[in-house]
């Protein structure tokens, strides 16, 4: 399965999640959203945050979700590994597979939007 057709499949998941639990995911969302628009770091800088933490837990859909949402915050393909070269560092052998899975993401939902 590509990585768009992850985020997408993902994306459903959640969708039936957010159907059948709707207090606590729309707790996490309301959190999700007082994060990202509150205190001194701008978004870009929270994604590569998020992704790093991502990677060294190996949560491959929240490193999907958080490596386009890093794209559209602006950020480059330099920076994501810069990110991810923190994460390798901070998370050792594991981190290093998942940052991989993170930078193959970025190639490919860079190449769909041309």
């Amino acid at each position: 399965m590509s990585y768009i057709e992850e985020i997408d499949h993902m994306r459903a998941e959640l969708r039936q999640l957010y159907k059948a639990a709707p207090a606590a995911t729309q707790g996490f969302s309301a959190l999700s959203k007082a994060v990202k628009e509150s205190g001194v770091l701008g978004v870009k800088e929270k994604e590569f945050i998020a992704l790093g933490i991502a990677v060294a837990q190996r949560c491959t859909p929240c490193i999907n979700f958080h490596v386009e949402a890093l794209m559209k915050a602006g950020g480059t393909r330099e920076e994501l590994c810069d990110v991810l070269s923190m994460a390798i560092q901070m998370g050792g052998g594991p981190a290093l597979m998942y940052a991989g899975k993170a930078l193959a993401c970025w190639d490919e939902l860079a190449a769909a939007r041309g």
